[in-house]
């Protein structure tokens, strides 16, 4: 299904340079932003499948950032794709307002808002004050990079066991925010970990 028609260019307020970047279909995630079909295109949700002893394939569902329609296309595991790298600027989080989320530019102080869609798996790791780059696509905010490493308190897991490790195995931990992570046994209720956002792995016990 073609969803990314040909449009005709107009003219903008802001010159965007926009550099592609050609990478494996199998690298696709929520959120990302395609060039597809020479349109920009989000990645609203995706999954991989593999039927029967056909060849693997990512069946995404991508909404056009220009018209904002939706639509489906499959891409072969050997399939190229393109990823825009876009102009960035930091941001500044400052609360959320139903599915709105506002920000302020740190550079020149104007505030903005962008929508859960927009900041896909990334809603769920804002937290008031945090510092973000956004990514521009035509002079518009269209989507952030997280840091590698945020700190959190796990407000409930599973009690520590006296037999528990550093090597031990891993157990569920719901941090503040209300995301889960797997943390080691050795952790308990209470306590301060690093994880990384982009990935959702703990990391280490917090040292602050």
């Amino acid at each position: 299904m073609s969803g990314c028609k040909h449009l005709e260019s107009h003219p903008v307020t802001i010159s965007v340079s926009v550099i592609v970047m050609a990478m494996p279909a199998t690298q696709i995630r929520r959120g990302m932003v395609l060039v597809f079909e020479g349109q920009p295109c989000r990645v609203i949700e995706f999954r991989h499948h593999t039927p029967g002893n056909l060849r693997a394939m990512v069946q995404a569902k991508l909404k056009n950032l220009r018209t904002g329609s939706s639509f489906e296309h499959r891409f072969r595991a050997a399939d190229s794709i393109e990823k825009a790298d876009m102009e960035t600027h930091d941001l500044e989080f400052l609360y959320q307002g139903g599915d709105t989320y506002h920000f302020m530019n740190t550079e020149n102080y104007d505030q903005l808002e962008m929508d859960e869609e927009a900041l896909g798996d990334n809603a769920q790791w804002m937290q008031p004050g945090m510092r973000i780059v956004a990514e521009y696509y035509d002079g518009k905010p269209i989507g952030i990079q997280l840091p590698a490493s945020m700190t959190f308190e796990i407000v409930e897991t599973a009690p520590v066991m006296k037999t528990a490790t550093k090597n031990a195995s891993s157990k569920p931990a719901k941090l503040e925010n209300g995301v889960t992570v797997n943390v080691p046994e050795f952790i308990s209720t209470g306590e301060r970990v690093r994880v990384n956002p982009q990935t959702g792995e703990y990391l280490e016990r917090a040292k602050d």
